[in-house]
């Protein structure tokens, strides 16, 4: 009685184990979906709604307004910059 139990016990934990892999495979495609959905997604000016364009500079990429309203940096370019302008002040 106790090996069919020992088995019983096998079965069920193997189960919770597919339905464990098959959860944290869901969402790793929802993640995934969300990252894709993201790069697709273009970004605008919010003060004329034209699409930025991107532009490079000698370190960094930013996004710019083609019509002149201004241009965006992420985070790490805009630390980089910081960075430059306190070891260019004497």
């Amino acid at each position: 009685m106790d090996d069919q139990k020992d088995r019983f016990g096998d079965k069920i934990h193997d189960l919770e184990k597919v339905r464990e892999d098959q959860w944290a495979r869901e969402q790793d495609r929802l993640l995934l979906d969300k990252l894709r959905a993201r790069q697709d997604a273009q970004l605008h000016c919010p003060r004329c709604s034209a699409q930025l364009v991107s532009r490079s500079g000698s370190e960094s990429t930013i996004l710019a307004c083609p019509d002149g309203h201004g241009a965006w940096l992420e985070g790490a370019a805009l630390e980089r910059l910081g960075e430059q302008t306190k070891r260019a002040r004497p």
